[in-house]
């Protein structure tokens, strides 16, 4: 019988010690957790082999005998926590310790995968939506919409936590449906969580870090969703919208783009908090024609400025595109897929937004390279036939362009002027000699674009030459001459 003081800071204690993987083992045990759960007031169902043999129609019996022996006190709490949390859900008057309830549900559900298996099967994704829905005080307007009351008083911090801890377990149990192809049952349930989530996006908070929480953990449960479920985000009546499109209610796409911004700026743990956004304004771009019209005006509207390089924009542009060359290969690979879909997977368009150097690395991906569509793409056939204007400045520029760089380009003085043929061969022939010297001793590697658009050693696409050429090559590398045989294979 611990004083409440001395319990608070044990649990904070143990707080600090979790975010250390290599800490974990020893709490997640079954006696470690069966003491945070005394600790949380909270008593476990007693349940004996009798009992569930009895109670063999009962779905909770039936998931126990699913569950290996050495995890029944795991699988007894969540079951107990289920119980009571949907016992407070179902009566509308929320148990004492509510929020530590969810809490340590969001811990068994993403520290023991057999349970979030168990809660799918117990319909964990309509509990907590309900859940959900009482927490915010939901209202239902027409179809999935969830009314908006302006004049509400921002949600409190403890009201706004108890929201994220549901968010986060909706998350554990629902990331698997992203790519499935929901039934009708389903994608109606996906749908009015869908709808929730919008309410939790446009929702205002006490504190703008509490806000980018709750707004973090939305757009990870939105990602986790059918991408068919997520047209309830735009369905909604445009009359009172502050952000419109094409006759569409953008207000909920127009939040996604504030809060990528906002991670973007942030600069800091790009891929846990920037990657989900970018992927769900990707997926939605692809699947929804008007949201892909409204992030491209707001990221990539007609060039005007040709005179400096994409990467050194100060816009939303910019910012992405630097990202395309970024040393970790999730955050350049979401960023460029971002924009390659703005551009509608069009080539020559994504080059003129970001610079070939810039998109290089996708299109080597893609095989894209030579810069014909990849045939094998069937999400092309989904993008309509509108064209892409371009400004008076980029007209007038367009010729002097740089399509590696993206940018007009000061004319440089012409390196071999006042030189010989003889010269210009001589140096053309010093060049080569280095390319392959540095070629074989691995430094570099000559890469050519192959008719299917991806990229192949040059040397397996010429005349391979013997070992003794390049012998020879060697011992006359210090008189700065190549071979004649060599000199009429390079010429060739």
């Amino acid at each position: 019988q611990l004083q409440p003081a001395v319990v608070r800071v044990c649990l904070h204690t143990l707080r600090i010690l979790s975010r250390d993987r290599r800490a974990l083992a020893p709490m997640v045990t079954d006696s470690a957790l069966s003491t945070l759960v005394h600790l949380g007031g909270i008593s476990l169902l007693q349940a004996c082999p009798q009992q569930q043999e009895e109670t063999t129609d009962d779905h909770s019996a039936r998931t126990y005998s699913q569950i290996h022996r050495g995890d029944a006190d795991a699988a007894q709490m969540s079951v107990s926590l289920w119980e009571s949390l949907k016992k407070g859900i179902w009566s509308r008057v929320p148990s004492s310790g509510q929020f530590y309830k969810l809490r340590l549900l969001f811990l068994l559900t993403a520290l023991r995968p057999e349970l979030r298996l168990q809660l799918q099967q117990e319909c964990g994704v309509s509990v907590l939506t309900k859940a959900l829905e009482q927490c915010l005080a939901v209202r239902w307007g027409e179809g999935y919409e969830v009314l908006t009351d302006t004049t509400a008083p921002p949600i409190t911090k403890d009201m706004s936590q108890e929201v994220i801890e549901i968010l986060k377990t909706l998350f554990n149990i629902a990331h698997r449906f992203h790519r499935q192809e929901p039934d009708e049952e389903e994608a109606a349930l996906f749908r009015h969580l869908a709808a929730v989530l919008r309410h939790c996006l446009l929702l205002s908070c006490d504190g703008e870090d509490v806000l980018e929480e709750l707004q973090g953990h939305t757009v990870n449960v939105l990602s986790a969703l059918p991408l068919t479920c997520l047209d309830v985000l735009l369905s909604v009546h445009v009359d009172q919208a502050s952000h419109k499109w094409e006759g569409v209610n953008m207000d909920c796409v127009h939040t996604l783009l504030l809060f990528m911004d906002q991670r973007l700026n942030r600069g800091h743990k790009l891929k846990e908090k920037l990657i989900p956004v970018l992927n769900l304004l990707t997926e939605s771009s692809r699947v929804h024609r008007e949201t892909r019209h409204y992030l491209r005006q707001k990221i990539l509207p007609p060039l005007r400025d040709v005179a400096i390089r994409p990467e050194q924009d100060t816009t939303l542009r910019g910012q992405l595109v630097r990202l395309m060359t970024h040393v970790d290969t999730d955050v350049k690979h979401c960023a460029a897929e971002l924009l390659f879909v703005l551009c509608k997977e069009n080539v020559s368009r994504f080059v003129k937004y970001t610079g070939y150097g810039n998109a290089a690395g996708l299109l080597a991906a893609r095989g894209l390279l030579n810069g014909r569509r990849n045939s094998g793409d069937s999400q092309y056939s989904q993008y309509s036939s509108d064209s892409d204007s371009d400004t008076e400045e980029y007209r007038e520029a367009k010729a002097r362009i740089n399509l590696v760089t993206g940018r007009v380009e000061a004319e440089q003085p012409d390196p071999m002027e006042g030189m010989s043929e003889e010269e210009k061969e001589e140096e053309a022939r010093r060049l080569v000699s280095m390319i392959n010297r540095l070629s074989r001793d691995q430094i570099i590697q000559p890469m050519v674009v192959t008719a299917e658009g991806r990229l192949a050693p040059l040397w397996g696409h010429m005349r391979g030459c013997t070992l003794e050429e390049e012998e020879e090559e060697d011992s006359e590398e210090d008189l700065d001459l190549m071979p004649e045989g060599r000199k009429d294979k390079q010429t060739e």
